[in-house]
């Protein structure tokens, strides 16, 4: 196994600064750029300012689907692309994408049939991409696929399949996708300003926030795929740019798997202000959203609002019977989603989740709005226009059934968690039997062991404790105060493996705790 060592890209980016694309920005949507690009053979650099899925694309509701509430709203295109590249996400990577049941509860006799034929279009819709039919359900067959969904009115449910993922992880699964095509990706890296020569952008001007080194790279074109950000670079482009975002935000709270048994999700399709809301297992927890709310400004660490607090504490009270206590909160996240503004829509609940191109007068190219499961047919849409704007070689997209790192139809693992690492378990197998101590768990309330900490320095580019904490493994998500007990121990193991020194590992705890402390539930 070939670790990916930070040093090897920035001496590769030394050598020969002169790249096809440059691609700014590390979630979902840049990844799957990259991940584009270079399957095409294009030479490819990816580089993000913080973390890779930093942002939006590991604060999602771990949903692959064509999206229901799209249909409701007529958005038969969107549902159409999505429900196919749904297929494409769970056969190209089977070890974290998978099949999850949903059912509806309904509490008036008008929902039965209503949502039933909503539900069959859908899966008419998928096609040969289907994965499983829907059907009216009893009330006895709704309660014992929800034991815990509130009784009282019960009519009966509405069963269907959908699709659920790790999505931090398929992001990291993507990187090592990008890594192996050939490309250079770093972290850490923030665009300071795009260079141009005679009026068109031609490279950017990059700051390694771990050495402060600046350095220049140039490009045949760059493509701005900072999701939340995009106006950002935009600006940098054109200062008087309008803005074109408008910033969503989204929350969730974890909660033991006792407030939802069982292995079928639930879907609320309309709550009391006509929002969507689910409760879907997710690694022996409760993941409960999400809202839809906008906010002024994006932020790499939003928080939940006391109006969306009160929102789902309400609805999980008025459907799954009880209201939860503090104790009970694993989690509470937030994340922001980048729609395409329009000025006559003040709901961004109503704004479309389709995404959009633009191209600036100094050929910068800007690939924003759409979804998670949409991230790969937006890649190949952004590689075929950048392509052709700069003139490069036409080559055909491979990416549709292109199998990503880790791929295995029969993963080796014992439980849920490790299935994510796909067809590299047997290497960490490996790599724990180097001491003990690296098969020890990192805290009894979590089912990470330290010697994932270690793959991921070597293995998947993580730099901080949070790194490791929020994305490689997702103890911060699962439970904020389980992680925050465990980070020194992190920062030691951590410490060892990047050669640190001791306020180093100081200020990664400091640093780890300021951003735990607002993922804890309190009152």
């Amino acid at each position: 196994m070939t670790r990916l060592l930070r040093e090897d890209f920035l001496r590769e980016i030394a050598a020969d600064p002169e790249w096809d694309f440059i691609v700014v920005g590390g979630g979902a949507t840049g990844l799957g750029t990259a991940v584009e690009a270079a399957s095409r053979g294009y030479r490819t650099l990816l580089l993000e300012a913080e973390d890779f899925a930093k942002a939006t694309s590991s604060r999602s509701t771990k949903l692959v689907h064509g999206g229901v509430r799209y249909l409701q709203q007529g958005n038969i295109k969107l549902v159409l692309e999505a429900l196919r590249e749904r297929g494409r996400m769970l056969r190209n990577a089977p070890h974290l994408a998978h099949r999850r049941t949903f059912v509806i509860p309904a509490y008036t006799l008008w929902e039965l049939p209503f949502y039933g034929v909503g539900l069959t279009l859908y899966d008419l819709l998928a096609g040969r991409e289907g994965i499983g039919r829907s059907r009216i359900l009893s009330p006895k067959s709704t309660l014992n696929a929800l034991p815990t969904v509130r009784r009282g009115g019960l009519k009966g449910g509405i069963r269907y399949f959908d699709g659920q993922f790790d999505d931090a992880r398929y992001a990291i699964a993507l990187l090592r996708t990008f890594v192996d095509l050939g490309g250079t990706a770093l972290n850490y890296t923030r665009v300071t300003a795009l260079l141009k020569r005679n009026g068109v952008i031609r490279g950017v001007a990059v700051t390694d926030h771990e050495t402060g080194a600046g350095f220049h790279c140039r490009a045949k074109v760059v493509i701005n795929a900072t999701g939340i950000f995009s106006d950002v670079l935009r600006g940098m482009d054109e200062p008087q740019a309008k803005s074109v975002i408008a910033v969503s935000q989204g929350s969730h709270v974890v909660l033991p798997r006792e407030f939802l048994p069982g292995d079928a999700a639930m879907m609320i399709p309309r709550t009391s202000d006509k929002r969507v809301l689910f409760a879907i297992p997710w690694h022996d927890a409760v993941v409960v959203g999400t809202t839809d709310d906008p906010v002024p400004e994006a932020k790499y660490e939003p928080r939940a609002l006391p109006e969306e607090r009160s929102f789902l504490m309400g609805h999980i009270e008025r459907f799954l019977g009880r209201r939860p206590g503090g104790s009970d909160v694993r989690s509470i996240w937030s994340g922001q989603r980048p729609l395409v503004r329009r000025e006559d829509t003040k709901n961004t609940a109503a704004i479309s989740r389709d995404h959009t191109i633009f191209i600036s007068d100094a050929k910068l190219v800007t690939i924003t709005g759409g979804k998670w499961t949409t991230y790969r047919r937006m890649g190949e849409d952004v590689v075929d226009r950048a392509a052709s704007l700069c003139g490069l070689a036409a080559a055909p997209s491979r990416t549709a059934e292109l199998h990503l790192h880790g791929w295995s139809l029969k993963p080796e693992a014992g439980n849920e968690w490790e299935r994510v690492y796909g067809a590299d378990l047997p290497a960490l197998h490996q790599l724990a039997q180097e001491g003990p101590e690296l098969r020890e768990p990192i805290h009894p309330k979590l089912p990470f062991r330290r010697a994932e900490v270690v793959w991921a320095v070597r293995y998947e580019m993580a730099r901080t404790v949070e790194d490791v904490l929020a994305r490689r493994t997702r103890a911060l998500f699962l439970d904020a105060r389980a992680s925050l007990e465990c980070a020194p121990a992190v920062a030691v193991l951590m410490k060892q493996e990047l050669a640190r020194d001791a306020d180093w590992e100081r200020r990664q705890i400091a640093n780890f705790r300021e951003v735990a402390e607002h993922y804890i539930w309190n009152d």
